[in-house]
C-alpha cells in the first residue's frame, strides 16, 4: 500500500469567468519527487498555490497526510516553498535569512543556532553564515533559500521554478544538488518547471499539464517513451506526431531511420537541414505531405536537401496516442515554415537549395 502524503481531490480554480484548473486530482507518496511540468499558462503555478494556502480553490480538497487543510491559513500548513526569485531579506546576513521562521517560532536561541549550522551544513554553505545576499552568487542564494525552507522541517516542500534565473551550466549543476539534497533530507518535492529536460533527470514521477488538467501522470521513462496523448508526445522531447490509417501516432526522432535501415518504411523528400541542441535534425515531407524529423549526431548529412529516401522505424517505436480533434496534434513538430512542393521544385532545378 502507498504512504500518501499528500492528495488532491476534484480540485476547480477559475480567474475572471477563465476556468484555470479543471477538476485536478493527484496522489504524492511520502519522500516522492514529483515534477508538475507544462508550458506557461497551463495551471502548474496555481495548483501549487493552493497546496501551499495561496489561493483557496473553487472546488474539490487538499489533505496532508490525511488532514483536510482545503480551508487552512498557510502559515498552519507544514509546508513550505522555494521561489525563483528566492525571496532572501537583503538587509540580512545568511545566518539571519536561514534562521528567521525559528525566531517568529521563538524557538530557543541555542537550538536556533544549532539547526542553522545543520542547515546551511547540508547545502554545503557552512562557512557563509556571515556574508550578505548580494555577496552571494545566483547558486549560492538558490541554495541559501533551500535551507530556510527546509529549517521548519516541512512535510512537503513546494519549488516554483526555483533554477529559473539561472544559466545553463548552473542550473545543470543544480539539478544534481537538488536532487541529493532531496534525497538527503528524505522530503517530499513537488517542483514546478517548463522545462522537459529539468523534469525528466530530477523526477521520479512527473504530471504533464496542459490547459488546467492532467494529460498524464508517470515515470520519466513512461512520459518519455509511452506517452499517453499528443500533446505529451510533442511536449516532452518534440515527438513527430502523424495520421494514418484512422488512427494517430507518436515517434521520437532519435527513432526515425533512413535507406535500409528500418521496417516500416515510406517514400519521403528531405526539405530541411539544421543543427541544434548538438543533433542534426534532418526534416523530411512524406508522400501523404504530413513532415517528420529525423535526429543524428553530428553537423551535417551526406544526403542533400530536396533528394528522396526512404524513412523507416521499427513497429515497436512507433506509439497510438489520444488526440483532442487535431487541436493539438498537428502532424509535425517543427515550428520554422516548410516550404510548399512548389517552391521546393523550383529551388531544387536552379540549384539554389541549402543547408
Amino acid at each position: 500500500m502507498k504512504d500518501i502524503i499528500l492528495q488532491l481531490n476534484g480540485i476547480k480554480k477559475s480567474f475572471g469567468g477563465t476556468e484555470v484548473l479543471k477538476e485536478i486530482s493527484l496522489e504524492v507518496s511520502r519522500g516522492e519527487f514529483i515534477t508538475l511540468l507544462g508550458a506557461s499558462g497551463c495551471g502548474k503555478t496555481t495548483t501549487l498555490r493552493i497546496i501551499a494556502g495561496l489561493e483557496t480553490p473553487d472546488g474539490g480538497s487538499v489533505l496532508l497526510d490525511g488532514e483536510d487543510i482545503t480551508d487552512l491559513a498557510p502559515n498552519k500548513r507544514n509546508v513550505n516553498t522555494v521561489f525563483q526569485n528566492y525571496a532572501l531579506f537583503p538587509h540580512m546576513n545568511v545566518e539571519d535569512n536561514v534562521a528567521y521562521a525559528l525566531k517568529i517560532r521563538k524557538v530557543p536561541r541555542q537550538e536556533i543556532a544549532e539547526r542553522v549550522a545543520e542547515a546551511l551544513k547540508l547545502v554545503q554553505l557552512e562557512d557563509y553564515g556571515k556574508r550578505m545576499p548580494d555577496q552571494l552568487s545566483g547558486g549560492q542564494r538558490q541554495r541559501i533559500a533551500i535551507a530556510r525552507a527546509v529549517i521548519n522541517r516541512p512535510k512537503v516542500l513546494l519549488l516554483d521554478e526555483p533554477l529559473g534565473a539561472l544559466d545553463l551550466k548552473l542550473r545543470r549543476q543544480m539539478q544534481l544538488e537538488l536532487k541529493r539534497l532531496q534525497k538527503q533530507l528524505g522530503i517530499t518535492f513537488i517542483y514546478i518547471t517548463h522545462d522537459q529536460e529539468e523534469a525528466i533527470n530530477m523526477s521520479d514521477r512527473i504530471a504533464v499539464m496542459h490547459e488546467g488538467v492532467l494529460e498524464q501522470v508517470g515515470t520519466p521513462n513512461e512520459i518519455y517513451y509511452r506517452p499517453r496523448t499528443g500533446y505529451v508526445a510533442d511536449f516532452v522531447g518534440n515527438a513527430n506526431i502523424w495520421h494514418e490509417a484512422g488512427a494517430t501516432f507518436a515517434i521520437r526522432s532519435e527513432n526515425v531511420l533512413m535507406d535500409g535501415e528500418a521496417v516500416c518504411t515510406r517514400e519521403a523528400q528531405i526539405v530541411e537541414k539544421r543543427f541544434a541542441g548538438g543533433q542534426l535534425r534532418i526534416v523530411f515531407r512524406m508522400e501523404d505531405g504530413q513532415m517528420i524529423t529525423a535526429s543524428r549526431y553530428g553537423i551535417d548529412s551526406d544526403l542533400p536537401i530536396y533528394s528522396k529516401v526512404k524513412i523507416g522505424w521499427l513497429p515497436e517505436h512507433a506509439v497510438q496516442v489520444e488526440t483532442d480533434g487535431g487541436e493539438k496534434t498537428n502532424g509535425a513538430n517543427i515550428t520554422e515554415r516548410i516550404p510548399a512542393e512548389a517552391e521546393l521544385s523550383a529551388a531544387a532545378a536552379t540549384g539554389n537549395g541549402g543547408t
